[in-house]
């Protein structure tokens, strides 16, 4: 079943029932700016901006941009590419490109022009949606990318090289429009988080987005009752693809601009959150605003809240040891997924498994996984190897690029990349990114493992851990380590910590700086190697 009749039947049995609600509690001011002026502009806080709609608008505003679409002679297979930040818009244009027959083609907000436009044309994009965030970056390639290609403007004061999206759907009809859809048809390119360079497209069809639905409500238990609060951006699969299980519920959703501990904490008792999805970095910020007083949980109706749940990074044991002292009725469960395999939970830990808490669980529901080495034969129990992933939510394909394709596809198993190993009970623990591991001397080095001990520290807020290169020994690692606010460390401080580690495992160089993340939540390693020394000679020789 195509994902398109979810929507159709949410209209028809809860139409009145709000489904989306937008809140924004702080607004940068939308004039034209280039957009490197717009990211190091301040926002203007206001008190409580909040949007909603129904179900019924929501299948409404679909159906009147997929009419849009098809009146400007978008078909079956083409792509429309979707560059907004999250908005009660983003949605219902990403259905009605899919009620079209039309490829979604989200982008990542973060993207500067020349990544913009690389995306635009490996993908093929016939058509490009964007909002008034975006103005400055689009207008340095507006005259490269409107050749035989649509710009459609979602906001205010259209810019003079775009299409108007609200008057030009405003006179669109609000009728389904009658397109065959099948589970097999193409439905969506995502792109990888672009984290060893320029990103790769992945196709995905309609079968793999139901599953995801699927297995997400299968992991989470949703129910119409529920309401999840969605924070990350929506063009990464893993929120869109933990949304799906309160849309395949019928249940509502609050898109939340911003991560301060006071704007999630306040959007939970407003709204009466019951699910929360968050990264590793937010989740450190609420339990440290809370240690601080900056924040008053009895401030806060958190009653309702039943789950928190973090995924796109391995999680430190720590940090829910933390969480559940100060939220002990809270379920925690962590789900592991790629973009390449249609999001989270082809791994699952599962909320009964809380004694688990470091493993990324077991198989999720409807997918295989196993433990490879590098003839792709399975590893025996407890050693370390690359995990490999099977099921309904694989790519179809990375999107013309078929020696990519080759390289991760094999027999209907994903290649994953990221080192793993099972443990005696069949719970799988990430080691490292296989492109990440520090080859020091001839031993592998996994930094996930430092990177999780230091975390221990008291004084630790974030850390990673890097190969640089070394004359003698090929690599070593160095630990770039971000201090809590208020607090200090030394060098000599961290080296007497890590006496703990083996002699192997300790970090030959520290420094302290802030760590970089994407917005998915990912280190990025590579800005670390480049800014401290360079690209690690493992990296440079997987390039040759």
């Amino acid at each position: 079943m195509p994902i398109t009749d979810i929507l159709e039947r949410n209209c028809k049995l809860y139409g009145n029932d709000i489904c989306l609600v937008e809140i924004n509690p702080e607004i940068k001011e939308r004039r034209r700016v280039t957009w490197k002026e717009y990211e190091l502009m301040e926002p203007n806080p206001v008190t409580h901006y909040r949007r909603e709609i129904t179900w019924s608008v929501f299948n409404e505003k679909a159906n009147r941009f997929a009419n849009l679409l098809i009146q400007r002679g978008i078909k079956k297979g083409d792509k429309v590419a979707i560059l907004l930040m999250n908005c009660l818009e983003w949605l219902p244009i990403y259905f009605g490109i899919l009620k079209t027959g039309a490829l979604a083609v989200p982008l990542n907000f973060r993207y500067a022009p020349d990544e913009i436009a690389y995306c635009l044309n490996l993908a093929e994009a016939d058509v490009l949606v964007f909002g008034p965030e975006f103005i400055g970056r689009v207008e340095e390639i507006a005259e490269s990318i409107s050749k035989n290609r649509l710009l459609f403007y979602v906001g205010d004061n259209c810019p003079s090289f775009a299409e108007d999206y609200n008057s030009l759907t405003a006179n669109c009809s609000s009728q389904t429009p009658i397109i065959a859809l099948t589970d097999m048809d193409d439905a969506a390119i995502y792109f990888s988080s672009g984290t060893t360079g320029f990103p790769k497209a992945i196709l995905h069809n309609h079968e793999s987005l139901m599953h995801s639905c699927k297995v997400e409500q299968n992991h989470h238990g949703q129910t119409k009752q529920d309401v999840f609060l969605c924070i990350p951006p929506l063009y990464h699969t893993g929120a869109k693809m933990h949304w799906f299980g309160s849309f395949l519920e019928g249940s509502k959703a609050v898109l939340l601009k911003g991560t301060k501990p006071e704007f999630i904490l306040d959007a939970v008792s407003k709204e009466k959150c019951t699910i929360v999805w968050l990264l590793v970095p937010w989740a450190q910020d609420i339990l440290d605003a809370i240690d601080r007083g900056d924040v008053r949980l009895s401030d806060y109706e958190l009653s309702q809240w039943r789950l928190m749940h973090i995924g796109a990074q391995p999680v430190p044991q720590s940090l829910i040891q933390r969480w559940k002292k100060v939220f002990p009725n809270h379920q925690y469960d962590t789900n592991y997924g790629l973009s390449e395999s249609i999001g989270p939970g082809c791994v699952h830990l599962g909320v009964e498994n809380i004694h688990k808490v470091g493993a990324i669980g077991k198989a999720g529901y409807g997918w295989q996984v196993k433990i490879v080495d590098e003839n792709g034969m399975q590893v025996a129990r407890g050693e370390v190897g690359e995990l490999a992933v099977r099921g309904p939510g694989v790519m179809t394909c990375y999107y013309n690029d078929e020696q990519a394709t080759r390289e991760v596809l094999r027999d209907g198993w994903l290649y994953t990349g990221d080192m793993a190993q099972e443990d005696e009970d069949g719970f799988i623990f990430l080691v490292d990114r296989k492109k990440d591991v520090v080859i020091s001397g001839g031993e592998n080095i996994y930094p996930v493992q430092i990177e999780d001990f230091l975390r221990t520290n008291d004084k630790v807020k974030d850390v990673a851990v890097i190969g640089i290169p070394d004359k003698r020994l090929g690599e070593i690692t160095a630990a770039i380590i971000e201090i809590k606010e208020g607090m200090s460390a030394t060098e000599e401080e961290m080296n007497a910590y890590c006496m703990k580690l083996p002699k192997y495992k300790r970090p030959r160089k520290m420094i302290f700086a802030d760590i970089p993340r994407n917005p998915t939540g990912k280190i990025e390693k590579p800005k670390l190697r480049k800014m401290y020394g360079g690209e690690s000679l493992v990296a440079a020789q997987n390039k040759s």
